[in-house]
């Protein structure tokens, strides 16, 4: 079997010395059966090896399970980069960031609140011992002293910037060590000497997380680590972007510079990302650095692969770099077929407050979306006291829709710091839509609860009484088959509607998104996830596998107003540019 270890300055494979060219593609961003077609894109770049954080809160969404189907079938993926010929890197976390919803911790694993999030506290590690446990059996048989693809596996993510705790990294090493790791361990951490010596672990091999000033960047790192390998983990290429900003996009000609600058130190180095994929679902994340800023659906992150995976300036400009430190193929990646033209009509609206899709519950007061274990959820209570007067929540996580007999009355958001409203009246049935809009996947915010927080006051007094309704985003179009559609109301509360639409589904479609308000898209009952007119997103991202040759289902949960009841699609993403 092959040899992989740490030399005194490089990576050595069967003994000689081993430049890793890796590329980040994490598997639950991408249709599974685009996988392959990525990663020999990767190969085609010049790429040796490909990096995947693993999600503990996608694997896990309740206690007890490891979900390893469809999207989320790592040993699948694993094995389809080993079949290409290339070597993989696996970072498990447990926490991971990557912009994904609570950094990749599990919601249900947070609302103990005597657990101890990232640090060596008797709950949070026994949940990580067996998370860990579940990921190591499907890795263990797969590292390259096995006959796998796997050359490192790396321990926690960033920890210089949340914590010092050096037992809590010592316990990960040794998990991760006796469920059978036995290729090298590394830590990454921004480099700079605070992070770097709160972050790094005595015998685990430090890495750095940067994408400019490269000389200084590895003398910092160097610092840290006398001998050893010198790498770029996360060689930032591009960004994210959050709902109501720019769309971020980074020179493909400076990045390609720093590449160069890379390889040339004899670095190591990890593109993040290579191809960012989707954040399908639910599953973005979000910030709060003062002011709560939610990721967006598209994980484009101007990489070198788009989000439908088509090479981009940057992946021929990386391709060029590489080719004058390891060998290159000849071959380029075949064009994109052409994206037909369709549209249709969305019809059959169903009023969402009259037809939730859930079942009612009692609460004497309002429960969090956490205790309801929703991410949108319906609140009823009935108003008696008659006059004007003001609704005021103790704190909006992250957005809610104020109606009173069915009439909006408004929309107080977090990233606003609203908290309070003016009711016309307070008479007859108040009903609060209330959406997570994604978790806090960076600082000490991670794990808050969601909803809205405490004491909900009618004037000086507390509402209590109410009626709530979950509504599960899941299996929320098969909800509606038996709802009776309402032929009017386009301007009166959240609705859903459907359109079908024809297809031989043998190309990638771009749904259009512009002309609509604001909420969630589903084909075929695929989550395509979220959409805003604020964007900059303007368009979702509807990979060919999800559809079928004929006809094909979309069904749209709009929370706000569709400008116009129709259906298009677009020649190609629209993130935030001035032109389709």
């Amino acid at each position: 079997m092959p040899d992989f270890a740490i030399g005194e300055a490089d990576f050595l494979l069967d003994g000689r010395p081993f430049q890793i060219i890796s590329g980040a593609l994490h598997y639950f961003r991408v249709h599974p059966d685009h996988w392959s077609d990525r990663i020999e894109k990767a190969r085609l770049m010049g790429l040796n090896t490909i990096e995947t954080y693993v999600p503990w809160n996608l694997h896990s969404p309740s206690p007890g399970v490891f979900d390893t189907s469809g999207m989320l079938d790592l040993g699948r993926f694993l094995d389809e980069i080993a079949a290409a010929g290339l070597y993989a890197i696996v970072r498990p976390g447990p926490y991971i960031c990557a912009e994904l919803d609570n950094g990749g911790l599990p919601a249900w694993l947070l609302r103990d609140e005597g657990i101890g999030v990232r640090r060596y506290e008797p709950k949070f590690m026994a949940a990580v011992t067996q998370y860990l446990r579940d990921v190591l059996e499907i890795v263990w048989p797969l590292q390259i002293d096995q006959g796998g693809p796997v050359l490192l596996v790396q321990v926690e993510n960033e920890y210089g910037a949340f914590g010092n705790d050096q037992t809590y990294l010592k316990a990960l090493a040794d998990v991760i060590r006796t469920e059978g790791t036995t290729v090298p361990l590394v830590t990454v951490d921004q480099p700079t000497d605070a992070m770097l010596e709160a972050g790094g672990l005595d015998g685990v091999l430090h890495t750095g997380s940067f994408g400019s000033r490269v000389t200084t960047r590895l003398e910092t790192l160097r610092r840290h680590q006398p001998t050893g390998p010198l790498m770029c983990m996360e060689f930032w290429d591009g960004w994210f972007d959050y709902w109501g900003g720019r769309h971020h996009a980074t020179s493909a000609a400076d990045a390609a510079a720093e590449l160069d600058a890379l390889l040339a130190a004899g670095a190591s180095v990890n593109i993040y990302m290579f191809h960012g994929g989707t954040n399908f679902g639910l599953t973005s994340g979000a910030n709060d650095k003062g002011v709560y800023r939610a990721t967006v659906t598209s994980y484009d992150y101007d990489a070198p692969l788009d989000e439908a995976g088509n090479p981009t300036e940057k992946y021929h400009a990386f391709r060029a770099v590489i080719s004058r430190y390891a060998p290159v193929p000849e071959t380029l990646p075949s064009p994109a077929p052409p994206v037909p033209a369709l549209s249709a009509a969305l019809a059959d609206p169903i009023p969402l407050l009259t037809n939730p899709g859930g079942t009612w519950s009692e609460y004497h007061q309002l429960p969090t979306l956490d205790a309801l274990d929703a991410r949108l959820a319906i609140f009823r209570v009935e108003l008696r006291q008659g006059g004007p007067s003001v609704l005021t929540f103790g704190e909006v996580r992250d957005r809610v829709q104020v109606f009173l007999n069915g009439a909006p009355v408004g929309i107080l958001e977090r990233e606003r710091h609203e908290r309070t409203i003016m009711l016309p009246h307070s008479q007859g049935r108040l009903e609060l839509v209330v959406e997570d809009q994604g978790r806090v996947n960076y600082g000490p915010r991670i794990g808050e609860p969601k909803g809205l927080i405490g004491p909900i006051l009618l004037g000086p007094d507390e509402l209590t009484g109410w009626s709530a309704c979950a509504i599960d985003l899941d299996r929320l179009p098969s909800a509606w088959n038996s709802a009776r559609p309402t032929p009017s109301a386009l301007d009166i509360g959240p609705h859903a509607w459907r359109a079908t639409f024809e297809t031989d589904g043998q190309s990638d479609l771009f749904l259009r998104t512009d002309a609509w308000g604001k909420g969630f898209a589903w084909i075929n009952g695929f989550s395509l996830g979220r959409y805003w007119r604020r964007g900059p997103q303007h368009t979702l991202y509807v990979p060919a596998p999800v559809l079928v040759n004929g006809s094909n289902e979309l069904v749209v949960l709009e929370l706000e107003t569709l400008e116009t009841p129709t259906v298009t699609f677009a020649p190609g993403p629209w993130l935030g540019h001035t032109d389709l």
